[in-house]
């Protein structure tokens, strides 16, 4: 029972990030389920199944909160369908983390970017996306591929990438992403089906992880409408390079010293940045 709980928390936790910041519900959910000692390729199918629930009503919502850019939505869903399929089909038993701190490093750059972009204010409107198709088809085969086979990452490479885009407002680039990530989590969740099969999968994780994100998906999208669009473009540029750090330092084994220095010196610049913000004002 004190596991259920705990799993109906991060399911509650991981779609309220994933909702307000358009990643991290299966990378948070996944992490718990292999602390437990659950096999990759079973913690990410038991993830991305309750995901098929939880992203269905956050896409929901934030279609009727007007987050969402149709056209970016559909030029996203089938590159990263195709990915996601096959990635969970052929390459679900791979050790994932052996290429996430290659992703991590490119993330940090990128989440950098981002925060100098909204910090700095450069010029950007709310316009509808104006990325080429030449660049959403390789992000979305790339993105649908990865989270499949590391349980969790088609908003976390997603969203800072479009965020790099001109006339790209992040209320707009996390609901889409939100929106498609309902088809893409279809795929990879049929790819695992066919791959190891449904009584591999403990349903009752599925069914509490399915309920926490419920009870969250309507809240994250109401923050995403309120809160104001240069700061959520700061608070998501500094929660990337937060979470993709850690991940590139764990993977090269740093001295622990080093590292709360490293951490507590990222905090107290992404602390300082919002309070800049709003002197600013």
């Amino acid at each position: 029972m004190n596991k259920l709980l705990v799993f109906l928390f991060v399911g509650f936790f991981a779609q309220l990030i994933d909702g307000s910041l358009g990643m991290a519900y299966g990378s948070t959910s996944t992490s718990l389920l292999l602390t437990y000692g659950v096999a990759p390729a079973i913690a990410s199918s038991s993830v991305h199944i309750a995901e098929i629930v939880t992203t269905g009503v956050s896409g929901i919502s934030h279609f009727k909160l007007g987050n969402v850019d149709s056209k970016l939505v559909f030029r996203l869903i089938i590159p990263g369908a195709a990915g996601a399929f096959t990635g969970a089909c052929f390459l679900s038993r791979l050790p994932g983390d052996l290429i996430k701190p290659y992703i991590s490093i490119l993330l940090v750059i990128l989440g950098i970017y981002i925060v100098l972009k909204y910090f700095l204010n450069f010029n950007w409107t709310s316009a509808q996306s104006r990325a080429s198709n030449k660049k959403l088809l390789p992000l979305g085969l790339i993105a649908g591929f990865v989270d499949s086979i590391g349980g969790g990452g088609w908003g976390t490479i997603a969203t800072p990438f479009l965020l790099t885009q001109p006339n790209m407002s992040p209320r707009k680039v996390i609901g889409s992403v939100d929106s498609s990530e309902f088809i893409v989590t279809i795929a990879s969740s049929a790819g695992f089906l066919l791959s190891i099969g449904s009584e591999q999968i403990n349903w009752s994780w599925v069914f509490i992880l399915m309920a926490g994100g419920l009870l969250a998906a309507p809240l994250a999208a109401w923050l995403v409408k309120v809160l104001p669009t240069q700061l959520l473009g700061v608070f998501v540029g500094g929660i990337i390079i937060l979470t993709n750090t850690r991940t590139i330092f764990s993977a090269w084994q740093i001295d622990k010293l080093m590292l709360l220095l490293i951490y507590g010196l990222i905090l107290i610049v992404f602390i300082a940045l919002p309070v800049t913000l709003k002197l600013r004002k």
